[in-house]
């Protein structure tokens, strides 16, 4: 991640805290100052009620019953009843260490032994890595299965013949919609019915259990009209696919978001190298414009091939050659060049053998070469001999 991006999702953490702040501040703040008002006013009314009892008794008695409700004592139990409800039994202290390794922590039970805090810190430091693989199992599993359910109902839909991308949009809520109704609605009614909350109190247990918040002011089986021991077991399991459900959730959405990345990347180099063609494409005609006209290409004229170089060398005069017989002109394509001490064969050679040979380069003609005409033998005229008028020299 660069480190713009990185310091720009920093800003708006932060900008998202502040807002949180401001928000929670005004909706919180007035009710805490009214309950301290009303615990002045009962604290007033039980010392006016009771003179015998000072002001500094009753606030010790005050956070002794404080601490001993942060450490699980029930203030409706005294000495003189026989209540058994203990926050810690064995489905109590089950509960307890699943909170633990699930990093939930209501907080509503806490340890008071320098034992017992000894040993959370290696049972948590063990444990909570344990859980990690077995959520990731869990989620692969039951990403699976809903997905496999919901690729039969797609089947169906593509029977309909409805659009692919419509199919995709449908079965990414359907996901969603059944994991919903599985680990977050039916749980609301069931707590409502069990704990005797209010379905906005179940639903806000319910969510700030599967985000692993944890506050600890709702727990499930904390009342101790709760006497069943397989009710806090039951809770952890369902915590556990819960929590299972929802990272399957986040992996869909974190890939589909890779995948996003990815094509937005791809697209965004393809607009990228097609705008710098296009640039390219009209400097290049402004320049065509803004400079001199070139002038028109030359047309391409055959080049013959080139005639030798003589054998002999410049100042020597050339030796007569032998009078030959007249021979009838060949066709134009097949014609051979006819060059001394050359043996009447086409050369195919190009400028650039004859420069290298050190021949000077001839200058191609504009049509294609003619063989010459044959040459009638000079007859010697005789001294006995008179010319004739009417026949042609």
């Amino acid at each position: 991640m660069r480190s713009t991006t990185l310091l720009a999702l920093l800003a708006l953490v932060l900008l998202y805290l502040v807002s949180g702040a401001l928000v929670f501040r005004a909706l919180e703040q007035p009710h805490e100052q009214q309950a301290q008002r009303e615990l002045g006013e009962v604290r007033e009314k039980f010392l006016r009620a009771h003179p015998c009892v000072s002001d500094q008794e009753l606030g010790l008695l005050i956070k002794e019953v404080a601490d001993a409700l942060g450490g699980g004592a029930d203030p409706e139990t005294n000495s003189t009843s026989n209540s058994s409800h203990s926050a810690w039994d064995l489905g109590s202290a089950f509960f307890f260490s699943g909170t633990i390794i699930t990093t939930i922590g209501y907080g509503n039970v806490a340890l008071r032994t320098d034992a017992g805090r000894l040993f959370c810190i290696f049972y948590a430091l063990v444990g909570i890595p344990l859980f990690g693989i077995l959520l990731a199992g869990v989620g692969d599993r039951l990403g699976s299965s809903l997905r496999r359910g919901i690729g039969h109902i797609e089947a169906i839909f593509l029977k309909w013949h409805v659009p692919p991308e419509l199919v995709r949009v449908l079965s990414a809520m359907l996901f969603l919609l059944i994991g919903c109704l599985l680990f977050v609605l039916t749980p609301t009614f069931v707590f409502c019915y069990m704990e005797d909350w209010s379905k906005l109190e179940a639903i806000y247990f319910v969510i700030v259990t599967l985000t692993t918040v944890g506050f600890g002011d709702y727990v499930a089986g904390a009342d101790p009209r709760q006497d069943s021991p397989a009710y806090q077991p039951l809770v952890w399991f369902w915590i556990l696919l819960g929590l299972a459900y929802f990272a399957s959730v986040l992996t869909t959405i974190g890939n589909w978001l890779r995948v996003v990345s990815r094509r937005t990347r791809a697209e965004m180099g393809g607009l990228t190298a097609q705008a710098a063609s296009w640039t390219g494409t009209v400097t290049a005609r402004v320049t065509q414009r803004a400079g001199p006209a070139a002038p028109p290409p030359e047309k391409e004229r055959p080049l013959l091939p080139p005639p030798p170089c003589p054998a002999q060398p410049l100042g020597r005069p050339r030796s007569p050659s032998p009078p030959k017989k007249a021979q009838p002109p060949s066709p134009p394509t097949a014609s051979a060049l006819d060059y001394p001490s050359e043996n009447l064969a086409f050369i195919d050679e190009s400028s650039d053998t004859q420069s290298e040979r050190g021949c000077p380069l001839p200058r191609a003609p504009r049509g294609r070469r003619r063989p010459n005409p044959p040459r009638k033998p000079v007859r010697p005229r005789g001294p006995g001999r008179p010319r004739d008028k009417d026949v042609p020299v």
